[in-house]
């Protein structure tokens, strides 16, 4: 069960790393115009907040591998980064699109629970 909530918690932050380069280096380009259905003018006028954005990314995803890298010493860093995913991703999904619900949250709260599972 460890093995395979560890899996999951890789899969989250390499999701989160690809957000980070969609956001702070592709939202003008065709394929991060495309992943976000953007407008040039609009991805113009929102790359800075994306980019900011694409930032926090990162930083969920340097905390899920840092718990990762730490072994059975980093489940507190994995169960607080999988939270904040979590939250993320629910309020995107209320603010900006229900897509992010999927893409983000669910995978964060399964491979949450696994983990939570794997250690009792």
């Amino acid at each position: 069960m460890a093995l395979i909530a560890n899996l999951l918690i890789l899969l989250v932050a390499l999701l989160h790393l690809y957000f980070l380069v969609l956001e702070m280096f592709l939202w003008d380009k065709p394929k991060g115009m495309k992943a976000f259905g953007l407008t040039p003018q609009k991805a113009a006028e929102t790359k800075v907040l994306a980019a900011n954005q694409g930032l926090y990314n990162g930083f969920l995803a340097a905390g899920l591998l840092w718990g990762l890298y730490q072994g059975d010493a980093g489940s507190d860093f994995k169960v607080f980064f999988l939270l904040c995913v979590v939250a993320a991703g629910v309020y995107g999904a209320m603010t900006v699109s229900r897509k992010i619900l999927y893409i983000q949250a669910l995978p964060a709260a399964v491979a949450l629970a696994l983990l939570v599972l794997s250690l009792n």
